[in-house]
């Protein structure tokens, strides 16, 4: 019964899309996108007149490739031979795990496991590199916007707002997360989102910060609902971020957050897919005679699992057609490509042989560039659970 109600719910969703409400591909009329001033944006703190919310991807395109990044390092963004687009992310390649703190406040402090993982931050010390981080936002020719959602399941999902400088950001964030109608857009992001990502990621913060290491920090804030990105353009710090978030949210609502792919069989059979990060979860997820649910972040409630993202994040070193073809195949418009190099750099075929600037080579494109995916991605209790490793040394991990 809850499943075909929300079945019900995506079909009318499809609907108003289908009449000019959101699509990802093209910005509807209105003046939606201008959101330059508005008071949620002033109450933050975010004062730069030239916002743009929820951008179509052709104009994200048009941006993206029209600007050059802060750091004369970092290689500018381009087109691809396919129609991606090609980002970099400077220097920093990866994610910034030593880097991450969490601020340490009353509200959350007894339900965090404090340690090397969940390091502690001073509530003035995330006010410092917020001010910073917002203080840069503020001083760049534009920024832009994405409301989305984290969550197919209406009951459970939250409401989320990133604010960034670089185009390619913000359509990595619209093709991971679930993007709202226009309708739902007026509706439920009038007043903001439940959280706020700041990413002021080509702004370094400042060692000498008490509790902060080096030139690089990624904050959460549970008590303010809010996460600082500074000192890395790394797209994924956003997507794991959320992922934090989900972590906090979701047990405490008696849900249980997986860092697991899933698809569905044609009777309906839910498998969970685990694993670290290079063990086969994208590539085994998009099983063409499965549903695909989803990649890499789910949630299992009382009602079944459903997909935290609207979009998958795969490495591509490696990458060929006749090893992964339903991968290979959203290499289009739309999809973006992160610190690849080319074979060429006069045609822009893409090597995805290439280390050059990293091994972490990756690629972001939303669900439905997946023949298969299936919509709402939502699925009944699992009936397989798999664990997947990659174990070099011939010992499973305990």
């Amino acid at each position: 019964m809850f499943r075909s109600k929300l079945n019900n719910a995506y079909k009318r969703t499809v609907s108003s899309m289908a009449f000019g409400g959101n699509s990802r591909f093209f910005s509807t009329a209105g003046d939606y996108t201008k959101l330059g001033g508005h008071p949620t944006l002033v109450k933050a703190g975010i004062s730069n007149p030239n916002v743009f919310r929820n951008l179509s991807t052709a104009e994200l395109y048009e941006l993206g490739i029209g600007s050059n990044p802060t750091d004369p390092k970092t290689k500018k963004t381009v087109i691809t031979s396919t129609g991606a687009l090609a980002a970099y992310s400077g220097v920093k390649t990866g994610r910034s795990p030593s880097d991450k703190r969490v601020v340490r406040e009353p509200s959350s402090e007894g339900d965090i496991w404090w340690g090397s993982v969940n390091v502690p931050l001073e509530e003035h010390s995330y006010e410092i590199n917020a001010q910073r981080a917002k203080d840069y936002l503020n001083t760049r020719p534009r920024l832009y916007v994405v409301d989305a959602y984290a969550g197919w399941d209406a009951a459970y999902r939250i409401k989320v707002r990133i604010i960034t400088c670089r185009a390619y950001h913000a359509l990595f964030m619209q093709n991971m997360l679930i993007m709202p109608t226009e309708d739902e857009l007026q509706r439920d992001f009038s007043n903001g989102a439940d959280y706020t990502i700041y990413n002021a990621g080509e702004f370094p913060s400042n060692p000498l910060t008490k509790g902060v290491a080096t030139t690089t920090s990624v904050d959460v804030n549970f008590a303010q609902k809010e996460m600082v990105i500074l000192g890395t353009q790394y797209a994924g710090e956003m997507k794991k971020g959320i992922f934090t978030i989900m972590h906090y949210i979701m047990p405490q609502k008696g849900v249980l957050s997986l860092h697991a792919s899933a698809n569905e069989g044609e009777t309906g059979d839910v498998t969970l897919l685990f694993g670290l990060s290079g063990t086969g979860k994208t590539t085994l997820s998009a099983d063409p005679k499965r549903k695909l649910i989803g990649d890499d972040e789910h949630c299992w409630s009382d009602d079944g699992i459903f997909n935290i993202e609207g979009g998958c994040y795969a490495k591509c070193i490696g990458l060929t057609r006749e090893a992964e073809p339903e991968i290979w195949d959203t290499i289009k418009f739309g999809a973006v490509l992160e610190n690849v190099g080319f074979y060429n750099e006069h045609t822009r075929n893409v090597n995805f042989h290439d280390v050059t600037l990293t091994e972490n080579t990756r690629l972001s494109y939303p669900l439905e560039f997946i023949p298969s995916a299936k919509f709402p991605a939502v699925g009944d209790h699992p009936k397989n659970i798999i664990f997947l490793t990659c174990d070099a040394y011939g010992v499973l991990p305990p």
